[in-house]
């Protein structure tokens, strides 16, 4: 007779399983869809009702999945969505995708983490594998979800379901590394949920990295981003001693970067934002609090990073005081919100920052992003600017925060009267122009 475990590994095996992703946003949905075009049976489940609906109609909120994509994962039933967490009863497997983010406090904010595991418990049933993306600290799979899955469904883990903890790995906006072939870490409350969760994952995607336990899968999740908040955090700052210091910061960047090893380039920029890095360190430092220790590193870098917007209102001021004008009352033009180039996620931009110190300094503040037409953050809202060039020839002053690929800087700089150019995005064209500050 075979086991729970042979039984479920047999599904995955035959593509017989029926997979549930919990959070269909920029995790959750091109997972659905990469076990989806698989040949898994894939529900989605969302508490937003017009998300569902959208995915349910073929139409794609996710830059990275084609709404044609989308709509012939529909068509043929291999997807769909649901607001209902009665529609995960009948899957053998349920990955959780949702939110992590920080609290106002800098504490994190595991809500959305503790109500998808108490609305998924009652539905569970045995013979099923359960897999955490969201990132969050070390210890939260095995400390938070495992009890609630154990007490409401009466399930015991590695007996009748098994749990384990996956990071996400999503960069929106990549075409060379995605869903399917980022390599995926995967580590179980046990050996033997371990190998479950990566046979599941290993039908679908081309690459799994399977390792002891969740905690160390937490904590690989943490040591990427922490590795690139702090990096970013040398650079600003050594954007800033380059300010004092009169140097060149970009031409200093470029030269260490044609060193063939021992450096790796990162660069300086108006803040971080992101999903990932500017919160994900913050989860181990809060974690390490609790243990009586310092994560000095983080909390610099974390200082530095979010000085960054701030260092940029000091560069428009600079800017509009080489015009004879005060901030208040000139127009600005923010060019690109997003958080990074060529894509609508608007999640902790630096821009929003420098867009509420602006205003706060009675700055007339418009903004032109292709990818995000509207804004509504902390009572702001804004719609982007309908002319471009019409924009960037009556502001006061351009500011580049995010560097699209799809502006042509050469007409912006030939129109402007002052720019600021946070990015390095007029490359030789903007060094020592009369009219580009430069970070």
């Amino acid at each position: 007779m075979p086991s729970i475990k042979e039984k479920l590994l047999q599904k995955f095996q035959d593509r017989t399983a029926r997979i549930g992703v919990v959070g269909i946003g920029y995790v959750g949905l091109p997972l659905a869809v990469v076990f989806a075009e698989a040949g898994f049976t894939v529900v989605g489940v969302d508490p937003n009702a017009e998300k569902v609906a959208a995915v349910n109609n073929g139409e794609s909120h996710i830059l990275d999945i084609e709404p044609e994509r989308l709509k012939a994962l529909i068509d043929a039933s291999l997807l769909s969505a649901s607001t209902d967490y009665a529609s995960l009863s009948q899957v053998d497997a349920v990955s959780i995708c949702v939110p992590t983010p920080l609290r106002k406090t800098g504490d994190p904010d595991l809500s959305f983490i503790a109500a998808a595991s108490k609305s998924l418990a009652p539905h569970m049933h045995e013979g099923m594998v359960v897999v955490l993306e969201s990132s969050t600290y070390p210890g939260t799979t095995r400390e938070m979800i495992l009890p609630v899955i154990e007490e409401i469904s009466g399930l015991a883990v590695c007996e009748s379901f098994f749990l384990a903890f996956s990071p996400e790995r999503v960069d929106p906006g990549r075409e060379d590394w995605t869903t399917i072939n980022t390599p995926k870490v995967i580590g179980g409350i046990s050996s033997d949920c371990g190998e479950v969760a990566a046979a599941w994952y290993g039908q679908a995607l081309e690459t799994i990295v399977q390792v002891s336990t969740c905690e160390v899968a937490e904590m690989t999740k943490l040591l990427e981003n922490t590795f690139r908040m702090i990096n970013i955090g040398m650079v600003n700052e050594l954007a800033i001693m380059c300010d004092r210091l009169k140097i060149d910061v970009w031409e200093v960047i470029d030269a260490a970067a044609t060193k063939p090893f021992g450096f790796m380039k990162f660069t300086p920029g108006p803040g971080l934002g992101g999903h990932c890095i500017p919160i994900d360190p913050l989860y181990l430092s809060w974690k390490l609090r609790s243990l009586n220790y310092t994560a000095r590193f983080i909390e610099l870098a974390s200082e530095i990073n979010t000085s960054m917007p701030r260092f940029t209102l000091g560069k428009i001021q600079d800017a509009l005081n080489r015009q004879k004008k005060p901030v208040n009352g000139s127009r600005v033009l923010i060019l690109g919100v997003a958080y990074k180039p060529n894509i609508n996620d608007l999640r902790e931009s630096p821009a929003l920052d420098v867009i509420h110190l602006l205003q706060e300094k009675e700055a007339d503040v418009i903004y032109h992003d292709p990818y995000i037409p509207q804004i509504t953050h902390e009572g702001l809202y804004m719609s982007s600017v309908p002319n471009l060039m019409e924009a960037v020839k009556t502001a006061d002053c351009v500011v580049i925060i995010t560097d699209h690929r799809d502006y042509d800087y050469e007409a912006i700089l030939a129109s402007a009267q002052m720019i600021v150019d946070t990015r390095n995005a007029l490359g030789k064209q903007g060094k020592d122009h009369p009219r580009v500050v430069r970070l």
